[in-house]
């Protein structure tokens, strides 16, 4: 047992009660160790271990790019203006609105396995456990996972509890579920976040970047979570460029074993904390220089693309003045100094913070994930299936858990044909009905998932095309499809889409010598790079100097994500996500004793943010450069609040104390009445 929450028996019963009680029954023959929790102690030479056979705490330690390092260095020492932070990205407990649940059940006649569970994931959860635990063929084991209340990230991954049902389902012939209490997950699901970093900024005289260099302890837990190697190295070194011509960069990572649950995937998974880093150190830079926050950005943002970073990925479209422009107008930074004189009446601080961001989304292609060190196919899968009267259903290796597929799914083949959006059918979360897919994570679902289907419905209407060449006398090159309907270009001839899809299946009259009847047609769509939604946030605090207390006033919110589906989710999205941030920079940090006790065990002592913690926010995604690499010109919108919103929180902060002639260069998260007030003691 390697942190408190680490399963380690389990019971069965027939009754939940009679389960809790059999497991208090159970004796425990433990001999407690020493535990580590600080990540700089736990490489400390006489550290205790975590795992005694690796002989060190240090699980790797990651340099990117290493042939840049001497050229940073020397960059640095030639730099007229260095700026330097020490920081925390403060570890964070993901709070679905449901916890996890497992059921299993097996079939003796036929020797049929199956899970349901609440997955992001279900494919790859069949993958994991099938080949890899239980050593169960892929045809023998069905992963079904409905409607799932929340994810963000926790619920990608493979959990013990999966595995057990299953096994035990089979060894006592009976359906096994397993419930997760709130309190347990706590203790059991993977955490986010949990960096500490030293970043460094060098400019020239005139705020321009020369170089930025950082140096990052990431917390991996007791045990290596599914993505959690990947997380505080390719999907956050990558991303250490951000908005930025800054033409050196070197990134290091340790990634530490310490007695805690372990760490992986959380909304945003390594931008977050690649923003927080580099758009904290720019705010301080800012104000050591004396340059404007906007101007210092404008001065060293991307202009032309394609863009290649210094850290390996290339941005393919972008326009982020025009974000900033947009972001100046809705956030009305011009009344800025008018409302913090109304402030100042009634004896508070008020701040502004603003901040950039640019992220990678899709989480693909499988070959650059593959360079990367990721041992997985990160392409996704649609098979669209006409039916005799004209209604699709559209077989997704997606998953939805609250994002809307149902809704811009449809809307995106039903576009495509021209036919109502309520003929179109959403199917996911079966693996036995779905093709092989990666599930839903890094806002991947309709740049790579809707292209699938993009790829499958273009299948589908150019088969349909031909049987209507054939059943209107004509070549299908003079078929036009428009408001399902086909018609021969320049004449009154036509067909309905039923009528079409009806002779697929019918066939009386159709082209038998070119084409099988059906229509039903499948397609794997690996993108050529990843997406790039990039955006730029206002927020706006009022910070009491008698107690500490921030409250958001105005937040303030511009985005770029490509073309846009579905305008409500989006916006939606967006809101959850600064939601999210919000309460990162406010108010959620998981606390851990020397003991490794965890002392925020619950919603009593690990602090949620409510309705009131939040303000209305000012949303605005009407700048758009379209990704140029798949066929719906989207980039994603899921994780962006997440990202963009706790630099902008602690920034604002920051600059209320410093107008209220507190000179404060930083507070770590979560900024606590206590610590803000603190930091005005000095």
């Amino acid at each position: 047992m390697r942190h408190v929450g680490d399963p380690i028996a389990a019971v069965v019963a027939e009754t939940y009660e009679a389960a809790r009680d059999a497991a208090e029954a159970v004796v425990l023959d433990i001999d407690e160790l020493p535990a580590v929790i600080d990540m700089k102690k736990a490489v400390a030479p006489d550290a205790p271990l975590v795992h005694e056979d690796i002989g060190s705490n240090l699980c790797y330690d990651w340099g990117f790019v290493e042939e840049n390092k001497a050229a940073v260095d020397a960059a640095f020492e030639k730099a007229d203006h260095v700026t330097t932070l020490e920081l925390v990205n403060n570890r964070l407990i993901p709070n679905a609105m449901e916890p996890r649940v497992a059921v299993g059940d097996y079939a003796r006649a036929t020797g049929d396995h199956t899970l349901y569970t609440t997955s992001q994931n279900p494919h790859v959860i069949r993958l994991l456990m099938g080949a890899f635990v239980l050593g169960i063929p892929e045809h023998k084991l069905r992963v079904v996972a409905p409607d799932v209340g929340g994810g963000f990230g926790s619920k990608i991954f493979h959990y013990a509890e999966e595995a057990f049902v299953t096994f035990a389902a089979k060894a006592l012939n009976r359906p096994v579920k397993w419930t997760c209490q709130r309190s347990e997950s706590f203790v059991s699901d993977a955490h986010g976040r949990d960096h500490v970093t030293k970043i460094q900024l060098a400019l020239d005289k005139d705020g321009h970047f020369q170089a930025l260099r950082t140096e990052t302890y990431a917390n991996m837990g007791a045990y290596l979570s599914t993505f959690a190697p990947s997380v505080p190295t390719w999907l956050h070194g990558t991303l250490m460029a951000g908005n930025y011509r800054t033409p050196l960069i070197y990134v290091n990572v340790k990634a530490v074993f310490t007695n805690t649950v372990p760490v992986d995937a959380y909304r945003g998974a390594g931008r977050p904390e690649a923003t927080y880093q580099l758009e904290r150190v720019i705010d301080k830079a800012a104000r050591e220089m004396g340059i404007d926050p906007l101007e210092i950005r404008r001065k060293n943002f991307v202009t032309e693309f394609p863009y290649q970073t210094p850290v390996a990925v290339v941005y393919d479209t972008g326009d982020y003045n025009a974000t900033m422009d947009k972001l100046v107008e809705i956030a009305d930074l011009a009344g800025f100094e008018a409302r913090r004189a109304e402030s100042a009446k009634n004896g508070l601080l008020r701040g502004l913070g603003v901040n950039c961001y640019i992220e990678a989304c899709g989480i693909a292609p499988s070959h650059l994930v593959g360079q990367l060190g990721a041992r997985a196919g990160l392409y996704e899968s649609a098979t669209v299936r006409v039916n005799a009267t004209g209604s699709i259903s559209v077989m997704t290796g997606s998953h939805s858990h609250g994002q809307g597929h149902e809704t811009s799914f449809a809307q995106v083949v039903a576009d495509m044909i021209g036919i109502p959006e309520d003929m179109v059918e959403i199917v996911h979360g079966d693996t036995a009905n779905s093709p092989m897919g990666m599930g839903t994570y890094g806002s991947r679902s309709l740049a790579v998932g809707g292209s699938a289907m993009v790829k499958a419905t273009e299948k589908i209407i150019a088969k349909a095309r031909k049987i209507a060449a054939h059943l209107l006398e004509a070549s299908d090159a003079d078929i036009e499809l428009k408001d399902g309907k086909f018609s021969v270009a320049g004449t009154d001839k036509s067909v309905d889409w039923a009528g079409v899809t009806l002779a697929a299946y019918v066939p009386h009259n159709y082209p038998l010598e070119d084409l099988e009847p059906g229509l039903e047609e499948i397609s794997f769509y690996d993108p050529s790079n990843f997406t790039y939604p990039a955006g730029a946030y206002a927020c706006e605090v009022e910070v009491d100097p008698e107690t500490g207390r921030v409250r958001i006033d105005r937040f303030a919110a511009a985005d770029d994500f490509g073309n846009i589906v579905n305008p409500m989710i989006v916006t939606g999205q967006v809101h959850g996500g600064i939601g999210q941030g919000v309460g990162q920079a406010l108010l959620e940090g998981a606390v851990y004793d020397d003991n490794g006790q965890l002392l925020s065990g619950s919603y009593m002592d690990y602090a949620m943010p409510r309705a009131d913690d939040l303000p209305n926010y000012v949303v605005d995604h009407s700048c758009q450069t379209p990704c140029t690499h798949n066929p719906l010109g989207v980039k994603g919108c899921g994780e962006a609040g997440a990202i963009g919103s706790p630099p902008a929180v602690v920034n604002a902060v920051i600059d209320a104390l410093n107008r209220g002639g507190h000179k404060v260069a930083h507070i770590d998260m979560p900024l606590s009445p206590a610590r803000v007030w603190a930091a005005m003691q000095g």
